[in-house]
């Protein structure tokens, strides 16, 4: 009765991934993650799968790494699940006084006695929850939050979104966003505002590579990265030129 899925953050390039001895799909892209289900190929006892790579030559200017160079993770869940990515969580009102938090949930199984759950839980006490029965395979819920702690990069307030999927009373999944609160406008009299606030953005580009420890995410060297060039006074990152890996994000969020 379980789901399986693979995850890769990243792997470079042109990745061919088999399970079971068959092949289940590929992606060639080495910078974005990428799943696949393995459901069909897992049974009972020792199961083994294989990825394939291949790393052309001059097919980048800059240094691109090689291999597996980003995490990969093994995710379990029951028949009905919020699938990888299945949540998007935007905040189209946000003042001092009230925000309005929309969560977006995609629910993948059968549907029948399932109830969505949503808590948002900020320094681990629940400050709003809407508990909804899916009518279809995607649900919105919107929610409330009085007085939020508003997101910036001197403030970086973060919040958690929890939702819980319950079937016939009995949970079977449960899957966890961190997301910020702030409102973000470009006009032309006033160029960037964050929370209402004219904001000239001092960035940078910077490459996925960690200098002379080469490519392999390193979640510590990426943070004395990022802290070296906030004390500088950069507040913003241009990945350079591709997509980054996912601590990289978390990163710039805390």
């Amino acid at each position: 009765g379980a789901r399986w899925t693979v995850l890769f953050d990243g792997a470079m390039s042109n990745a061919r991934f088999y399970g079971g001895g068959a092949f289940a799909g590929e992606w060639p892209y080495g910078y974005n993650s990428f799943y696949f289900d393995v459901t069909e190929f897992v049974k009972a006892g020792s199961n083994a799968i294989r990825v394939e790579l291949e790393n052309l030559p001059g097919s980048s200017r800059w240094y691109p790494g090689a291999g597996l160079y980003r995490n990969v993770h093994l995710i379990q869940t029951s028949e009905t699940r919020v699938p990888v990515w299945g949540t998007q969580i935007t905040t189209p009102e946000v003042s001092p006084e009230k925000a309005l938090v929309s969560v977006r949930t995609e629910v993948d199984g059968p549907l029948a006695g399932v109830t969505v759950r949503t808590e948002i839980v900020r320094d681990g006490q629940v400050v709003a929850q809407s508990a909804e029965t899916p009518a279809a395979a995607r649900l919105e819920q919107l929610l409330d939050i009085g007085h939020p702690a508003l997101w910036s990069p001197e403030t970086p307030n973060l919040y958690k979104a929890v939702i819980i999927l319950r079937k016939d009373q009995q949970e079977v999944d449960r899957y966890e966003t961190v997301f910020g609160i702030r409102s973000i406008s470009v006009t032309a009299g006033a160029g960037f505002q964050l929370n209402g606030q004219r904001r000239q953005i001092k960035g940078v580009c910077l490459h996925h590579d960690l200098g002379p420890l080469g490519s392999a995410v390193n979640e510590s060297a990426i943070r004395r990265q990022l802290s070296i060039l906030k004390d500088m006074g950069c507040d913003a990152i241009r990945t350079s030129h591709n997509m980054p890996a996912p601590e990289l994000v978390k990163l710039c969020n805390e």
